[in-house]
């Protein structure tokens, strides 16, 4: 059991972790040659189409070095996308090693830094590896100053190119040679942290763990310390792509439990298993309590698929715990779910894999961030516009901000210093990485970067910029409420918090899109933005004129008039109960408002 070594793969978005976790599964025999295909370890079509890792993978790989000397090697293949992280400290958690990919063309960028963090705060040993150095663009030596530097890592990195397959021998050797085997402590009661899990239709929900101290074996009683619930183990095993039937898995192994768990509300993330008959009196501290950072509304298309969309987040939740959801209702959009989110990217991907995963069609409201407010000498938590109080009621409006860090070419160290000050972004270090390169960190609010600023900075930047944030102490902020009125009724979904001094802009943005995507009707229909009941901008949509005077071929004025008088009443009558209809591309023009 010494031979045992649990690493995972971290790296900032595009620098070849899933291409490098495919050549050491190819390399290990894992996976027979006529079988691999790119990015095995992304099985989710969505990881395929935008060449990104979501959900940590776990596999195990069986070594034999030139001595005969046999090893288990358990690789973790991370995101590295900002929006993920939390995915990366689980995998951290069941890890005694990680190894650190850089791209030898792009160079630390801002997750790299963020990862190589999280990684020393675990006290994890850093394998440093410069990746793609076949490419005719990479820079080697620069590199390797940065990483002195910047990362503060001394050791020699393994150059290697997982495309091309060089420098693999080379780092499996490094993961045996430096990596500490895991510990094994058999004869300690079962002890085994659960780090991911998955629904199966006829088997109930999948948990991935780690085992720490004991063994899990068929037939055993097993009990959720979180949960408090007690289950019989009926198969156990360890993932090699496919998921591969064992008796038992022991102290520093990772695996898989089945228990014919059906109500998915009984595992939790970080939760210790332990023997019911024998418990641990060491539960595992498990992971800090996310907070998400995003809230926005989802709702079906149609209202009868309301009830598929509960049990469709239920099962979601299983694989990515980051994700918080309660019901709300809307008066323009119906029954839904008020859904909080780690950023942008985490909504836009949890949207897709609901509507893919499910066969769900959902709408989304406009993201927003959740408020702190002392009204009346009391504080009150806001995650919905809608639910914010009336001004004379505010004392103070506390918002979340966070500290950003952005490298970025230095030929565009203008542009993204201009975006940032639009975001009200307050600088607090800008620092040369080298010649090329500029490393900014910007104190800003979170609300200005969860719309648009991500696609905004890849524009400015042609996509060679990096971003990645932590969360701060919040400020008080000189915010208002925006409400739109359509035909005189308030519209909460188009419901929004803007600071005072982009409210006029932001006001006629959304009336005049507005007034060019909600049809025309048989009545005018005035479209109207308030702030603290004081309208500040108005667009009319015209009425549809029937021709009511087409049948008559002259006669009496007074007939005209009559038929013209009636026409007006029939209009005044719809217009004060006749319903506007909105299209669902209406809300959609909220969420792209600032890009």
């Amino acid at each position: 059991m010494s031979n045992i070594r649990n690493f995972c793969i971290i790296a900032h978005i595009d620098h070849g972790k899933s291409t490098l976790a495919d050549r050491l599964l190819e390399y290990t025999g894992t996976i027979p040659r006529r079988e691999m295909r790119e990015q095995i370890l992304d099985g989710m079509e969505l990881e395929k189409e935008r060449g990104i890792t979501i959900k940590a993978k776990a596999v195990r790989m069986n070594y034999t070095d030139k001595k005969g000397k046999e090893y288990i090697l358990n690789l973790i293949d991370t995101p590295g996308h900002v929006d993920f992280t939390y995915e990366v400290s689980r995998a951290l958690a069941a890890c005694e090693g990680t190894i650190l990919v850089i791209d030898a063309t792009q160079g630390i960028e801002a997750q790299t830094l963020a990862n190589t963090i999280l990684a020393k705060s675990a006290n994890l040993k850093l394998i440093p590896v410069i990746n793609k150095i076949d490419l005719p663009t990479a820079d080697v030596n620069s590199i390797h100053e940065q990483m002195k530097e910047v990362l503060e890592i001394n050791s020699e990195p393994i150059l290697a190119s997982a495309k091309e397959g060089i420098g693999i021998k080379e780092i499996i050797n490094s993961v045996i040679t430096n990596i500490p085997p895991a510990k094994v402590e058999k004869n300690e009661p079962l002890s085994a942290l659960i780090f991911d899990s998955f629904y199966d239709s006829y088997r109930g929900v999948i948990v991935i763990t780690r085992v720490f101290s004991g063994k899990i074996y068929k037939r055993m009683k097993i009990k959720f310390i979180a949960s408090n619930v007690e289950y019989e183990v009926l198969e156990v095993g360890y993932m090699k792509i496919k998921m591969i039937e064992s008796d038992e898995i022991y102290s520093g192994e990772v695996g898989y439990v089945i228990a014919g768990i059906k109500d998915i509300h009984d595992i939790k993330i970080g939760d210790t298993i332990t023997e019911s008959l024998n418990p641990t009196k060491c539960p595992h501290e498990g992971y800090k309590e996310i907070h998400p950072f995003v809230f926005a509304g989802l709702y079906p298309n149609n209202s009868s698929e309301y009830d598929n969309l509960k049990p469709a987040l239920d099962k979601l939740k299983l694989s990515d715990s980051s994700l918080v959801y309660f019901p709300e209702t809307s008066l323009a959009l119906g029954f839904g779910f008020r859904c909080g989110f780690l950023g942008s990217l985490h909504l836009e991907i949890i949207k897709e894999r609901l509507e893919r995963e499910f066969d769900l069609n959902l709408l989304i409201t406009a993201p927003n961030v959740t408020y702190k407010i002392k009204t009346k000498g009391k504080y009150i938590t806001i995650d919905n516009p809608a639910k914010f109080p009336n001004n004379p009621d505010i004392e103070e409006i506390w918002e979340p901000y966070i500290n950003s860090t952005i490298i970025c070419p230095t030929e565009y160290l203008g542009a993204m210093m201009e975006l940032c000050q639009k975001r009200r972004g307050k600088q607090i270090l800008m620092k040369y990485m080298n010649t090329k390169t500029v490393l900014l960190k910007y104190h800003m609010p979170l609300a200005e970067v969860i719309i648009g600023f991500y696609d905004a900075l890849k524009s400015i930047s042609k996509g060679y910029a990096s971003f990645d944030y932590e969360h701060t102490a919040p400020k008080i902020g000189n915010l208002v409420k925006l409400e739109i009125m359509i035909n005189s009724k308030v519209v909460d979904a188009f419901t929004i918090i803007t600071h005072k001094d982009k409210v006029q802009t932001t006001a006629h943005y959304l009336t005049e899109k507005l007034k060019g995507i909600i049809p025309r009707h048989m009545f005018e229909v005035p479209i109207q933005a308030k702030v603290n009941n004081k309208i500040i901008a108005r667009e009319t949509i015209a009425a549809l004129r029937k021709d009511v005077l087409a049948k008559c071929y002259g006669g009496d004025i007074t007939r005209k008039r009559k038929l013209l008088e009636k026409q007006k009443e029939g209009k005044r009558k719809m217009r004060q109960f006749g319903k506007v209809e909105i299209p669902s591309e209406a809300f959609v023009t909220v969420l792209k408002m600032n890009e």
